[in-house]
């Protein structure tokens, strides 16, 4: 008897302490993360407008932009990168928190930390953005014209239509030839109001 009321009172401590590690994260711990990605967002601006001074108007004219802030690594075949960011819609104020995955197969070996600063030029581009409904292209320009206000993106590359992105390395090296699977969706939980 003694035996089964502690198998018992174990099994509960365990479903216990799982439904915890489930539970979503207090108001706390949201505005701490929040607060985070705010100032990486602002750092990637600024390193980007001390590389391409000319990215500045740009990003003050879009419709909207978002940072995200990624760490990537390549192992052998198998390649892994995530991160988290801010979408911010110059037409509104809205602030939509994000979040990146990506996955990649070739052969490659390293690892990095680098910022994407993506220029969205349509309201359709940042509803399919911020929904995660993007489907990133693998086009790449020296120098890109927005198609709206006629600004030219120095160092950005066109990634899917009415989106072009800014990669700006941190720190790292990678050695790489991939073809990767990249999502970008809102943080649920860091949206929540």
């Amino acid at each position: 008897m003694k035996k089964l009321f502690v198998l018992l009172m174990t099994a509960l401590l365990v479903c216990f302490m799982t439904a915890t590690s489930f539970a979503a994260p207090s108001q706390e711990k949201i505005d701490k993360e929040r607060g985070e990605i705010d100032a990486l967002s602002v750092t990637a601006l600024n390193n980007l407008y001390e590389k391409v001074p000319s990215s500045q108007r740009v990003i003050k004219n879009c419709y909207a932009y978002a940072t995200l802030s990624n760490t990537g690594m390549k192992l052998g075949l198998f390649g892994d990168a995530h991160g988290r960011g801010l979408a911010i819609n110059n037409e509104t104020g809205e602030k939509v928190y994000m979040r990146m995955k990506e996955v990649g197969l070739g052969l490659g070996l390293g690892i990095k930390e680098y910022d994407l600063i993506f220029v969205i030029g349509t309201e359709k581009a940042w509803r399919d953005f911020i929904s995660g409904d993007i489907k990133f292209a693998g086009s790449a320009e020296a120098a890109a014209n927005d198609g709206v206000t006629g600004d030219s993106l120095e160092g950005a590359s066109i990634a899917a239509e009415g989106i072009w992105v800014y990669q700006m390395t941190k720190k790292g090296l990678t050695l790489d030839v991939s073809i990767k699977g990249t999502k970008i969706y809102a943080d649920k939980n860091l949206n929540k109001k």
